[in-house]
């Protein structure tokens, strides 16, 4: 996965497992490379994954109860609108 994400230019914010580490450290200099990991943005994947949590409440999202992709994406917008328009809403 991390490699399809680096050959389409997305940094990956995924954190190694610790079984992975500790093999990694067990092999010494032929374990590899630690895998890199921006702490900063990993704190706030909280709120990507909220979102997704709030988009899924939408009974049609959640049961892809629409087939075309042009509908199914239209609903996701429709949602990211509605929670950013709240958004402007709660700011003074």
């Amino acid at each position: 996965m991390r490699g399809h994400l680096r050959s389409r230019g997305i940094k990956a914010v995924i954190p190694e497992p610790d079984d992975q580490k500790s093999h990694r450290k067990r092999r010494g200099s032929r374990g590899g490379r630690p895998v890199g990991l921006d702490v900063a943005d990993y704190k706030n994947r909280n709120v990507i994954e909220r979102r997704y949590c709030h988009i899924k409440q939408w009974r049609g999202f959640a049961t892809r109860y629409d087939k075309h992709a042009v509908t199914y994406r239209a609903a996701v917008v429709l949602n990211a609108i509605i929670a950013w328009t709240k958004t402007l809403s709660n700011t003074p």
